[in-house]
């Protein structure tokens, strides 16, 4: 068995790139400032079971399609669609829509330096499409 330690960014300016995931998560940074080549944000005490999201310096640049990103989902009441809304409106962009009509899917998104991750529905809003029993 083994226990994932952080989820590590590489990337070109790691505490202006924690920064906006510490807005986008609420997660606050670690002992940290501009130009430090790695920089922590640690979840909420009430999420001991996530593990921290560590970005470091690397000198070269995003080339291709991230082969391993996050899939996040809204808590605080707001749907999918609001959670895209809103990280957009922070800096995020939007990459590829596979939001389906029957409310499904998901919306991936690229962060300030071109990571995709994706937005997937809220838990109430997966509970709400379950079939009655």
């Amino acid at each position: 068995m083994i226990q994932v330690l952080t989820v590590t960014f590489d990337c070109a300016d790691p505490y202006g790139l924690a920064e906006w995931w510490s807005r986008a998560t609420g997660w606050p940074l670690v002992d940290s400032e501009p130009g430090d080549d790695a920089v922590q944000l640690d979840p909420p005490p009430d999420r001991p079971h996530q593990p921290p999201l560590l970005f470091l310096r690397v000198p070269e640049g995003k080339t291709a399609k991230n082969r391993v990103h996050l899939d996040v989902v809204p808590t605080d009441g707001r749907t999918r669609d609001e959670e895209v809304d809103r990280l957009i409106a922070l800096g995020a962009k939007p990459y590829e829509d596979h939001r389906r009509p029957d409310g499904s899917g998901w919306m991936v998104l690229l962060d300030p330096e071109g990571n995709e991750f994706c937005v997937c529905r809220s838990p109430a809003e997966r509970a709400a499409a379950e079939p009655a029993s």
